[in-house]
């Protein structure tokens, strides 16, 4: 009854209404308040506000949300533990990573990882660092990698790197004759920027702001491959870290000189996961190749 009950609870606070969680569970609405109130009445304690269209949870209902979360966790790593008991290469593993961190070295440690274990499967979604971070929090992904780290308290950082955002240019620029620029010297160049909310563009309105510079980028994008294009074609300038393109630098068609900012260079690149979840099995195995293999990538 109890495990029954949690269950319709947590469904209908996680889609944040009983007639959605109806719609899934396939079960009545009345059936899954019924279940609510009696958990609640076991309990001794409300879980749920009542008189709203949508679910709000109480105090006490995080705290039986947060419970039931860990348990689907903690079943999750049980099932992987005894896959390896069993010495059956098989899973899954859902990744979360900022767009910047693809290239040639991420694409071959996961290709290289699944020609190892060829029943795993991996799912790689590309997204902001603020939704990489809403990912593995909901569980949607077991990994994170970020720019930057994060100051949410449920999120575990494994690891972080120090990497700064660099000047990137074609060889034949002339940024590219200099050492290094500052934010100031980057007012005399044409610049292809991530939109304002990206955590690079956030990241270089901080150094505006200490330099008291402002700059006006004359491309802006979304797309780091088309920000990498760019400035391999000396059109423009881009600011990225230097994990970003390993492979522009390592062919010559881009290089990189640092940026004099105090903030800009220390910022790092971090492994995430959410803190409780026991991450077993494949998402262990990866995430400790993930983890060696970005000391490397610097």
């Amino acid at each position: 009854m109890w495990d029954n009950a949690l269950h319709y609870f947590y469904e209908a606070a996680s889609l944040g209404s009983m007639r959605l969680a109806s719609d899934k569970i396939g079960v009545a609405v009345s059936s899954i308040s019924r279940q609510i109130a009696q958990l609640e009445t076991e309990m001794g304690i409300a879980l749920i506000e009542r008189g709203r269209r949508s679910i709000r949870l109480t105090e006490a209902g995080q705290l039986a949300f947060e419970y039931h979360k860990n348990q689907l966790s903690d079943r999750e790593a049980l099932m992987n533990q005894l896959q390896e008991l069993r010495e059956v290469k098989t899973g899954r593993i859902d990744l979360a990573i900022g767009e910047g961190f693809f290239g040639p070295p991420f694409t071959r440690t996961i290709d290289g990882f699944q020609r190892r274990n060829p029943g795993i499967s991996i799912t790689v979604t590309s997204c902001p660092s603020s939704e990489i971070v809403r990912m593995v929090l909901d569980d949607e992904a077991h990994i994170g990698m970020i720019l930057h780290t994060t100051s949410e308290p449920k999120i575990r950082t494994r690891t972080a790197v120090v990497q700064p955002l660099v000047v990137l240019c074609a060889p034949q620029h002339p940024a590219a004759a200099m050492d290094a620029l500052t934010i100031a010297d980057l007012k005399e160049f044409e610049l292809c920027l991530p939109p304002r909310g990206f955590r690079i563009r956030t990241s270089l309105n901080d150094a505006q702001k200490r330099a008291h510079v402002w700059l006006e980028p004359r491309l802006v994008t979304t797309s780091i491959q088309m920000m990498r294009e760019i400035a391999k074609a000396g059109r423009a300038l881009t600011i990225l870290p230097r994990i970003s393109v390993l492979a522009e630098l390592e062919e010559g068609s881009l290089v990189a000189r640092p940026l004099l900012d105090d903030g800009l260079e220390h910022s790092t690149v971090s492994l995430i996961h959410r803190l409780g979840r026991q991450l077993e099995g494949a998402p262990a195995r990866l995430l400790a190749i993930l983890e060696a293999k970005l000391k490397t990538w610097v």
